[in-house]
Parts: C-alpha cells; sequence; structure tokens
C-alpha cells in the first residue's frame, strides 16, 4: 500500500509541468518615437558622440572626485531608504518562497494515545471497559494538486513581483547616489555664494567707512551716505541667508549619506570639486527599456498576466488530496508489530457550478492588467520626456555659461570705471552702487549656472539608467 500512494504521490510530481491559463505574454511597442530628437538645441548636445553610454559606466567611473566617491560609498552602507528598499526585495522573496512552497505536499507526522472508559449500558458485550489506542502516522493533510495552474499561475505573480521590487531597490539605488552627487555640487555651490558675499560685504563695509569720514568732514552729503549703509545692509542680509543655506545643504548631505559627514569630506567651493565624466545618450530611445524602473513596470504588468491565470483557474474543479500510513494498536508495545499497519487515502474534488464572485474577479485582474499596461507605457513616455529635458539642457548650457562669464567680465569692467570717476569726482556713488550690485547678481547667476550643468550631467546619467550596478 506504501508503494501504491508512492506512485500516485510521484505520478502527481510529473502532471505538475502541465498546462496553465496564463495568457501568453507578448512586450508591448513603446510608445515613443526610436530616436532622442535630433534638430535645433540637441544637435549641440553631442547625443551620440566618443563619450560612453551611461548604462556601460559604472558609478565608480562615472564621478571622479575623490571625495564624493566617499561620500556615495558611505550613502550606499548607511542610507536608511536603500535599507528599506533592500529589505522590501527580501521580504517579496520571501513570499515567492511562500507561494512556491505551496506546489509541493506538506508531509506531518502525528503520534496519539487515548484510554476511555465505556460503561455497561454502552458496551457491546454488556459489560463496562476501558479502550486504549495508540497510533504513529506520516502523511499528507489536504495538499490542493495544482492541474489547472492556480497555484503556478499565483507563483509567477509572486515572482514578477519580487523581480519587480528588486529593480526598484536598483531604481532607488539610483536616485541615492544622483541625490548624494546633487547635494554635494549644491553646497559647493552655496559656500561659494557665501565666500563672494563675505567679500561683497566686506567691499562695502569698507566704503561705507570712507564714506562715513567724508560725511563727518562735509565732504559728501547724507544721500550717499544712506545709499552706502543700504548696500551694506543688503550684503548682510545674503551673508546670513546663504549661511543658512549652506547649514541646510550639510544637513541634507548628512540625512543621504546616513551620517555626519566629517567635514575633510566637505567641499570648499565650486573651484574645488571635480565634475563627472562626459556621457553620450546614444542614438537610440531603446536604451529606456533597461531603466530600472521601466524593467520594474515590465514585471509588475507581466504580474498582472499571471493574475488573471489564477482568476482562470478558479472557474475550474480543484482536487486536493489526504492521505497517511502509519501503524496503530490498543496496546503501545504492540505499535509496530506485524498486522498493525493502517492507512487513508482521501481524494476530493470541488467543482464551482456558479459563483458570479469568480466572474467578477477575472473581470477584474483583466482591468489590472489594462492598468498595468497604461503604468508600464507612462513609465516609458516619463522616462524619455526626462532624457530629452535633459538633452536639451545640455545642448543650451555651455552658451549660457559663455555668455554670462562674458557679462561678469563686462560688469566687473564697468564697476572698476565707476569706482575711478566717483574717485576722480566725474560721477556720483549711486554709479558705483549701481554697477556693484549688477555685478554681484551677474557672479550668482554664473555661480547657478555652472551647478545647473552638474546637476544636469548627474541628472541625465541618472535618467539614462546609469549607477543600477
Amino acid at each position: 500500500m506504501y508503494k501504491n500512494i508512492l506512485s500516485v504521490i510521484i505520478a502527481i510530481y510529473m502532471f505538475l509541468g502541465g498546462c496553465t491559463l496564463i495568457p501568453e505574454y507578448t512586450q508591448p511597442k513603446a510608445p515613443v518615437p526610436g530616436k532622442w530628437p535630433q534638430e535645433g538645441i540637441y544637435k549641440k548636445a553631442e547625443i551620440h558622440g566618443g563619450a560612453p553610454v551611461a548604462t556601460k559606466l559604472s558609478w565608480q567611473k562615472f564621478f571622479i572626485d575623490a571625495r564624493l566617491l566617499k561620500l556615495i560609498e558611505m550613502a550606499l552602507a548607511n542610507n536608511r531608504d536603500l535599507r528599506l528598499a533592500t529589505l522590501n526585495v527580501e521580504h517579496a522573496r520571501t513570499l515567492y518562497g511562500v507561494r512556491r512552497a505551496e506546489l509541493f505536499p506538506s508531509l506531518t507526522a502525528a503520534g496519539s494515545g487515548s484510554k476511555q472508559r465505556v460503561p455497561a449500558d454502552l458496551s457491546v458485550t454488556g459489560n463496562s471497559m476501558i479502550g486504549k489506542q495508540y497510533s504513529v502516522n506520516l502523511g499528507i493533510t489536504s495538499w490542493e494538486i495544482d492541474f489547472f495552474g492556480r497555484i503556478r499561475s499565483l507563483e509567477e505573480k509572486a515572482l514578477q513581483e519580487y523581480l519587480a521590487t528588486e529593480q526598484a531597490r536598483r531604481s532607488a539605488q539610483i536616485s541615492l547616489i544622483s541625490e548624494v552627487g546633487r547635494a554635494y555640487f549644491t553646497l559647493a555651490a552655496d559656500r561659494q555664494n557665501l565666500k563672494l558675499s563675505e567679500d561683497i560685504l566686506k567691499s562695502r563695509e569698507a566704503m561705507y567707512s570712507l564714506i562715513s569720514r567724508q560725511y563727518e568732514v562735509g565732504v559728501v552729503n547724507e544721500l550717499d551716505l544712506r545709499r552706502v549703509q543700504t548696500q551694506v545692509d543688503t550684503a548682510r542680509g545674503a551673508v546670513a541667508r546663504y549661511t543658512q543655506l549652506v547649514a541646510q545643504d550639510e544637513n541634507a548631505l548628512n540625512l543621504l549619506v546616513g551620517s555626519t559627514v566629517p567635514r575633510e569630506l566637505l567641499p570648499s567651493n565650486m573651484d574645488s570639486v571635480k565634475p563627472p565624466e562626459e556621457i553620450s545618450a546614444g542614438l537610440s530611445s531603446s536604451v529606456l527599456l533597461r531603466r530600472p524602473d521601466i524593467i520594474a513596470a515590465e514585471h509588475r504588468l507581466k504580474a498582472a498576466y499571471a493574475n488573471i491565470g489564477a482568476a482562470r483557474s478558479a472557474l475550474f474543479p480543484r482536487i486536493a488530496l489526504t492521505t497517511s500510513a502509519g501503524t496503530a494498536s490498543s496496546e503501545l508495545s504492540g505499535l509496530f508489530e506485524t498486522g498493525s499497519r493502517t492507512w487513508n487515502f482521501t481524494p476530493q474534488i470541488s467543482v464551482p457550478i456558479f459563483d458570479a464572485r469568480t466572474w467578477a474577479a477575472l473581470r477584474v485582474t483583466k482591468t489590472e492588467r489594462k492598468i498595468a499596461l497604461a503604468q508600464y507605457e507612462k513609465a516609458i513616455q516619463t522616462a524619455f520626456k526626462e532624457v530629452a529635458d535633459s538633452l536639451a539642457v545640455k545642448g543650451t548650457i555651455e552658451q549660457r555659461i559663455e555668455a554670462q562669464q562674458s557679462l561678469v567680465d563686462a560688469l566687473a569692467r564697468t564697476y572698476q570705471l565707476s569706482k575711478e570717476r566717483y574717485t576722480k569726482g566725474i560721477d556720483s556713488y549711486l554709479g558705483v552702487l549701481d554697477a556693484q550690485r549688477s555685478l554681484y547678481a551677474a557672479q550668482q547667476e554664473l555661480i547657478s549656472l555652472r551647478l545647473a550643468k552638474l546637476a544636469n550631467q548627474i541628472r541625465l546619467y541618472a535618467v539614462l539608467g546609469g549607477g543600477a550596478r
């Protein structure tokens, strides 16, 4: 009998490789152009130049600033968001293991013993008696045999959700790396703005001191004195504002890194940092299909397909098997004697006749597939826009920096001439103040443009899927 039960179980295992009711999956066509924009400003972005493609360049080679590389390593080790994403992967992997385990029978062993007194009026012999029974059994309890692929469909769904979660972790890693880089360069820019504001404040304070002395002896009027005073107060406010921004930038960097950043790893200004390597977007937009967030969206779409298979299988019969084999005896010492063997074989089939919920559930899963498809297509379209936007910035940022640098040079010369004319008594101090104010604003804008260029390099690297490894 043991051999017969074993043969049945082996036959069922062989049947497990049969059909499922999951619809056949075909990768949807990407709803974006096959190539990046090529006209106008995009030509200047050198889309398919000699620079390496982002996905083929590890973050260790993309970033070349030694201090920034150390900060990224610290962030990957300590950042709580990335740690949470990793734990989500572990959770999804465990759930997949639970689903897969449902394919196989659960083998349990049980031993029991009982002793019961039967009164005379209930005894078949007419006399009171004491009954004893001992048993040991090894068996399978209510194992669903997956003839129509319901469990395998749920297993496939769990697998795709696990793979999507893994891609979400890779996407979180890309975001973390790019955010650390952006915060690092933002701190450098704000520190440079702070230094510029401090220099402007010193210059204006020195001029205020000079004009105050001239006012005291009647060389200048009070209007010039108050004009200088307003510029000193404005400069003090700017110093305070950038001091605050630098502190907040450091706090943001500490949060991303997951611990307090050592002072020696912080940048002092824009001139002290090394820009990332130049990268290319390539010619074809198909590179987007390798982005982790798009891969994750496709895995969720495949999970929706698998869910349809599970819903379809609910319309078919379910077969469950309960079986056991063991030994039983009225005496504990007789459990393993000849003739004490017992067995039980109980197959059960449940055939759905009518249940409106199962049909409604099937319609729900089909709608969920449409939703997942729309989300997948939207993810591709969003990614295409992100890359195109970064390429637009790349195609124009150098021109803007060159123009701004020329403006700064011109305003610096204007400021110098204004001071000379004021010193000679040709013009009033109002011309000096206007020239200095314009120069200061242009210098700030130049720092912002330099930061925008660095931030866009990092963004382009991230939106092309770089940094996932």
